[in-house]
């Protein structure tokens, strides 16, 4: 091979390289911005439906990790309030698809956009927790999750506007500030600041309900939107 031919197919290779460097390193976006790789809808579901489930996974270990550990040998029997119960969920599969497009996005929404604020004050109670050998993991996880719903509130949010572009789903469905949506006396045990052991028990156990909620809906939407993708 002459020696011109050889320096331009090595320059070639190199352009191309960098290229492809580029292109894997370029942020993803659900639009189509320049600089950002096009994700489709499909993509930005998969993305919510798998952080949603690995939240739910993460504040499913912390509760029973926080039960093990705080009360081994209590039954711990009644019926909480959780500070979400103002917001109507669908109670089973087949109330959930009855639900419009719109309305399934707003109960999503709704539901992190709840839980912002009590994660925060829970993650910031445990860390002042004196039982180092319970908080030590626990607190981690209380960060993760907190850090996890904002995360994913995003991505829902992100993922509606892209379905608003693509005509799929009504421009009603907006920020919604948690005030609104759920009563105001329902804040009231963590805006206090002095969480108790029975506190954290509870948002451990509501979160663990909604964030599974959360999941179950997300994945209804996608094959209400979606038929035939792993439904």
């Amino acid at each position: 091979m002459p020696s011109s031919i050889t320096f331009w197919f090595a320059a070639l290779t190199l352009v191309y390289l960098e290229l492809s460097m580029r292109v894997g390193t370029a942020p993803l976006c659900p639009y189509g911005q320049a600089g950002c790789h096009v994700l489709s809808l499909a993509d930005l579901f998969d993305r919510v439906i798998q952080q949603s489930s690995r939240m739910h996974g993460i504040s499913s270990d912390l509760h029973s990790e926080f039960e093990q550990y705080f009360f081994p040998s209590k039954n711990l029997i009644g019926k909480r309030k959780c500070h979400t119960y103002g917001i109507l969920t669908p109670d089973d599969k087949e109330n959930a698809q009855r639900l419009g497009r719109e309305q399934l996005t707003e109960v999503i929404l709704r539901l992190l956009e709840a839980w912002g604020n009590p994660l925060s004050q829970l993650y910031q109670s445990m860390s002042q927790e004196q039982n180092q050998d319970f908080n030590h993991y626990s607190t981690e996880k209380a960060l993760e999750i907190s850090d996890m719903v904002h995360d994913l509130r995003d991505g829902v949010a992100k993922m509606a506007d892209k379905m608003k572009v693509l005509g799929v789903l009504g421009n009603t469905v907006g920020y919604i500030s948690p005030e609104s949506l759920v009563p105001s006396s329902a804040f009231s045990f963590y805006k206090r600041g002095d969480l108790n052991l029975m506190d954290h028990h509870d948002l451990l156990y509501c979160f663990r309900r909604d964030s599974n909620k959360v999941k179950n809906y997300l994945r209804i939407l996608k094959c209400t939107i979606l038929p035939g993708l792993d439904c």
